[in-house]
C-alpha cells in the first residue's frame, strides 16, 4: 500500500508564529518595576495599552490588590493540595458570594482552559455528539479532542451559521443522546457575539439540542452583578445550557467558573474532573482578589464601572465610523477588530504602531483565517479620550501606508472579510505597469514553441498534453472530474516571459491527503452522498499532473513582482468563482519567495514527495542494476529480474474496445485499493482519450502461461516531446499475479521502455517512494502554499491529514 508523509497542523502554525515572531511582534516581554494598565515598556519604550483583556482595569484596583497581599501573609504563597481533599479557608467565602451573584452555585476551577478539560469530558456522555464554531475558543476545541477517541462525533460548523448548524443537528439526530453546541459568547477576536437567542429558538426546535458557552470575554462589562454576556441574553439559567465563566479578565482575579442547574452533574465533574480532582487549587492570593472582586459586582459600583466602558467603547467607535479603517464588527464590546487581510499587511502596520507608541494585539492563524489577519484592539477603563482619539488618528493614517507598502489594496482586505465595498474606498491609482499579464482559456490560444519551451518540459504539460487534458478534463461528461482551464503568461516590457502558468478549477475531496483509514470512512459515506466533505479549488496545475506547474524567471530583476501580480490575479479569480480553497502547488522546499507568499496569506504544507529517475547514461547500460546502490542492486536481483520470465511485455499505441474495458478494470482495481491520494476516479473517457493522443502508450504484461492471456497489468505511459517519460496511472490484477511482484515488474519494464526510447528522465510521481526509490529513483520534496476561505475549511483539511478513525 502506498505511504504518504501527513501534514502536521503543529508545524503549519509553528512556521505562521515563527514569522510573527521575527517580526519582532509576538513572543515580547514586558518591562519595568511596576504596571499602571494605561501605558506598558517594550524594548525600552514606554507604549500606551490597547491590548489588555482586563476591560474594567479591577486587577489595578487597589483593594483587590489588598486582599490578595493579605491572604499570602495569613495563608502563603499557596495551598499545596488537591481541593479534592480539602481547600483553604477563603474558598468557601468566595464560592458563597459566586453563588449570590449568580443565583446559582458555581464549580471554581483553575482557568478556563482547565475548566474546559474537567467539564467537557465529564459532561459529555458516549451517547452523545458535539458541534464546535469553528472560532470557539481553543481550550474548548482542544478539550474535546479527548472525546473522538471514545468514538463521539465531534463536528465543526463555519462561524455562527445557524443554517449549518441545524444541517448538522439533523445529521446527528438519529443519535439516542444529546447534541452539545459550544460557542463564545463574546468572540476574542472579532469581538462579536453567539446569536443567543436564535440558539434557544433552535434548542425549542430541537429536544436533544444543549448549549455550551464560554463567556469569559464578556464577564463584568456586561449584566447584572457583571454576570457577562450569555446571563444577560438568557436571564436564567436553563436545564439545556451550561456556561463558563471567568474569574480572570475583567474580573481581576484568576481562575474560572462553570454554572448548570443539575446538581447531580455539579458534582460528577467535581468528582471525575481531572484537573479538577488531581491538579492544586487558586492560590490564596487569586481567591482573596476574587472575593473582593465579587464586593465590587455584588454592589452598584459595577454599574458605574460599566457605564464608564461602555462610553468610551462608543467613543472609540463613533471615530472609526469617520475612518476607512475596515472595522469587522460593530457591535457594544469592547473589542474591536481591524482587518488586515494578509500577515504581511498586518506586520507592516502593528510596526507602525508600535514606532508611534501605541501596544495592540495581532489577529493571525489558528485564532482567524490565514486570510483573515488583522488587529485587535480593546478598550479598557484605563484608556483615556485623548489616548483613543491619538489611537484612531495613527491608525487611519498608517493604515494607508501599510496596505500600499505591502501591494494590498482596501478592496481586497474587504473582500478577504466579505465586507460591502464601501464608497469610502480611495479611487484607484493609475500606474504604468512595466509588466503585462495575459489570460488564455484554452492551449490553443497559446504559442506552441514559447509553450514548450518554458512549462512543456515538465511532466506531460507540454502543449500535446495540455491539449489532451483539456479534451479530457474541459468537456468532461463527469461531473466529478469537469475542470475549468486558466492560463497565465506574464511578461515584460520586451515581451519577454517572466512567468508562466496553468490553473484548473474543479471539485476535490477534502481527504486528498488524508490517512487511509479517514479516506476509507469517509468512502463510505460517499456511498450515498457522493460528494460528502468535498470542496471547489482553484489550483496551480491540476489534479492529473505532479511537479513544477509554475515557471518563473529568477534571473529577471521584476521575478518578484511578476509572483506577487500572478497572486492578485488568482485571488481575483478565486473570489469570482467563490471557490473554498486557492492551491500553489509543486515547489521545492527551498523555494525563494516563501516568506513573500505566506506573508501574503498562505499556508506552506508539505506535499507528497515525488519520485524522478533522470541518468543521462540510462541507455547505455546493458545492465540496469549496475546503476544501482549494492544494496538496491541485491534487492534488485532478487525481487525483480528472477519474476521476469513469467510475463509477456507488449507496447501499444493504441488499445480496441475489449483491451480498454479490461484496462480500465485493472485501473479501478488500484484506485479502489490504494486511497493514499484520494481523488475521485477517473471515467472511461480519460482512457478513451489515451487512444486519440500519439505522445500516449501503454506497456502490457501478460502471464506468460496463463490459459485466457488477458494481462494482468498495465502503464499508461506520456511521452513528453522534451524527452519525459511519464508512467502516469497503473491498472493491476492482484489475484492472478499474486506472488509474483507485479508492481516492481512493472515499474521495472517502465524503465526498460524509457531506455529503448532513449529517454533520459522518468517522472514516477507520487506513492510508494520506498519501491521506488529502490529502482534507483531520487525523492523530491514538495511543498504547495494554500489559501481557504475560512477556518472551517483549512482546519478540516489539517484535522482529516493527522486524525485516524476509531470505529465504534
Amino acid at each position: 500500500m502506498a505511504k504518504i508523509k501527513h501534514n502536521n497542523f503543529i508545524d503549519t502554525v509553528d512556521t505562521v508564529f515563527s514569522s510573527a515572531k521575527d517580526e519582532g511582534i509576538l513572543h515580547l516581554r514586558a518591562e519595568g518595576e511596576y504596571l499602571n494598565g494605561r501605558t506598558i515598556k517594550i524594548h525600552g519604550s514606554e507604549m500606551l495599552h490597547f491590548g489588555t483583556t482586563g476591560y474594567l482595569g479591577l486587577e489595578q484596583d487597589k483593594r483587590l490588590k489588598k486582599a490578595a497581599v493579605s491572604a499570602i501573609r495569613n495563608y502563603g504563597t499557596q495551598f499545596p493540595l488537591s481541593k479534592t481533599y480539602l481547600s483553604h479557608p477563603l474558598y468557601a467565602e468566595l464560592e458563597s458570594k459566586i453563588c449570590k451573584m449568580y443565583g446559582i452555585e458555581p464549580i471554581i476551577t483553575k482557568n478556563s482552559t482547565l475548566g474546559h478539560m474537567a467539564i467537557i469530558p465529564t459532561l459529555i456522555r458516549d451517547e452523545d455528539a458535539v458541534i464546535i464554531d469553528h472560532q470557539a475558543h481553543w481550550s474548548v476545541q482542544n478539550a474535546c479532542q479527548v472525546l473522538k477517541l471514545r468514538g463521539i462525533p465531534v463536528e465543526m460548523i463555519r462561524h455562527n451559521n445557524l443554517e449549518m448548524l441545524e444541517d448538522k443537528i439533523r445529521a446527528l439526530s438519529s443519535r439516542p443522546g444529546k447534541i452539545w453546541y459550544m460557542a463564545d459568547g463574546v468572540y476574542s477576536m472579532y469581538g462579536d457575539y453567539a446569536p443567543v437567542q436564535d440558539l434557544i429558538r433552535l434548542t425549542h426546535k430541537y429536544q436533544q439540542l444543549h448549549l455550551y458557552f464560554d463567556d469569559v470575554h464578556g464577564m463584568s462589562w456586561k449584566g447584572k452583578n457583571g454576570t457577562g454576556f450569555i446571563f444577560d441574553s438568557i436571564g436564567t439559567l436553563q436545564d439545556n445550557i451550561v456556561v463558563v465563566s471567568t474569574l480572570s479578565k475583567t474580573f481581576g482575579a484568576s481562575g474560572a467558573t462553570f454554572f448548570c442547574t443539575d446538581d447531580k452533574l455539579r458534582e460528577k465533574i467535581k468528582t471525575f474532573g481531572g484537573p479538577l480532582t488531581f491538579s492544586a487549587q487558586l492560590e490564596p492570593a487569586s481567591v482573596g482578589a476574587a472575593i473582593a472582586s465579587c464586593d465590587i459586582h455584588l454592589s452598584d459600583e459595577i454599574k458605574k464601572h460599566q457605564s464608564e466602558l461602555a462610553k468610551k467603547t462608543a467613543y472609540f467607535g463613533n471615530l472609526l465610523s469617520n475612518t476607512s479603517l475596515p472595522l469587522v464588527s460593530d457591535n457594544d464590546s469592547p473589542v474591536f477588530y481591524i482587518g488586515m487581510g494578509t500577515p504581511a499587511t498586518a506586520y507592516n502596520f502593528t510596526k507602525r504602531l508600535f514606532n508611534e507608541g501605541f501596544y495592540l494585539n495581532l489577529g493571525i492563524y489558528p485564532a482567524v483565517p490565514i486570510k483573515n489577519t488583522g488587529i485587535r484592539i480593546t478598550i479598557s477603563a484605563h484608556n483615556r479620550i485623548k489616548d483613543i482619539s491619538e489611537l484612531v488618528s495613527a491608525m487611519d493614517y498608517h493604515f494607508q501606508k501599510a496596505v500600499e507598502e505591502t501591494g494590498s489594496s482596501e478592496e481586497k482586505i474587504r473582500q478577504a472579510f466579505k465586507m460591502d465595498i464601501s464608497s469610502k474606498l480611495p479611487a484607484k491609482k493609475q500606474q504604468t505597469e512595466s509588466l503585462q499579464i495575459e489570460e488564455r482559456t484554452t492551449i490553443a490560444d497559446i504559442s506552441r514553441q514559447e509553450w514548450n519551451k518554458y512549462l512543456g518540459i515538465h511532466n506531460i504539460l507540454d502543449w500535446d498534453g495540455m491539449r489532451y487534458l483539456e479534451l479530457t478534463f474541459a468537456d468532461s461528461t463527469d461531473p466529478d472530474n469537469k475542470w475549468d482551464f486558466f492560463y497565465y503568461i506574464i511578461r515584460d516590457q520586451n515581451k519577454q516571459v517572466v512567468l508562466m502558468t496553468f490553473c484548473t478549477c474543479g471539485i476535490w475531496k477534502d481527504d486528498m491527503l488524508a490517512t487511509e483509514s479517514v479516506s476509507r470512512h469517509l468512502e463510505d459515506l460517499r456511498k450515498t452522498d457522493p460528494i460528502h466533505m468535498t470542496s471547489k479549488v482553484l489550483s496551480t496545475g491540476s489534479l492529473f499532473t505532479e511537479g513544477l506547474h509554475c515557471y518563473i524567471d529568477e534571473t529577471h530583476p521584476l521575478a518578484e513582482h511578476s509572483l506577487r501580480m500572478l497572486l492578485n490575479r488568482l485571488e481575483e479569480k478565486y473570489n469570482s468563482l467563490d471557490a473554498d480553497m486557492l492551491v500553489l502547488r509543486d515547489f521545492d522546499h527551498g523555494f525563494q519567495w516563501d516568506e513573500m507568499v505566506r506573508n501574503q496569506g498562505y499556508f506552506r504544507i508539505d506535499m507528497p514527495e515525488s519520485c524522478v529517475l533522470e541518468n543521462k547514461h540510462l541507455h547505455a547500460l546493458n545492465s540496469y542494476g549496475d546503476l544501482l546502490s549494492p544494496r538496491s542492486r541485491r534487492h534488485f536481483s532478487k525481487e525483480i529480474l528472477p519474476f521476469e520470465k513469467y510475463y509477456d511485455v507488449e507496447i501499444k499505441n493504441t488499445l480496441n474496445e475489449e483491451e480498454l474495458k479490461w484496462a480500465y478494470e485493472l485501473y479501478c482495481n488500484v484506485k479502489e485499493r490504494n486511497l493514499a491520494i484520494n481523488t475521485f476516479t477517473y471515467s472511461r473517457e480519460v482512457f478513451q482519450n489515451m487512444n486519440s493522443c500519439s505522445n500516449w502508450e501503454f506497456i502490457i504484461l501478460s502471464l506468460r502461461d496463463s490459459v485466457q492471456r488477458n494481462f494482468c497489468g498495465i502503464m499508461f505511459c506520456y511521452k513528453n516531446s522534451s524527452a519525459v517519460y511519464v508512467p502516469e496511472l497503473i491498472g493491476m490484477d492482484y489475484v492472478t499475479s499474486e506472488g509474483l511482484n507485479l508492481y516492481r515488474q512493472l515499474l521495472y519494464q517502465t524503465i526498460k521502455r524509457a531506455r529503448e526510447l532513449k529517454i533520459e528522465r522518468i517522472d514516477f510521481g507520487i506513492s510508494a517512494t520506498f519501491e521506488k526509490k529502490k529502482l534507483g529513483a531520487s525523492i523530491i520534496p514538495k511543498v504547495a502554499y494554500v489559501q481557504a476561505r475560512d477556518n472551517y475549511a483549512m482546519e478540516l483539511m489539517q484535522t482529516l491529514q493527522n486524525e485516524t478513525i476509531t470505529v465504534r
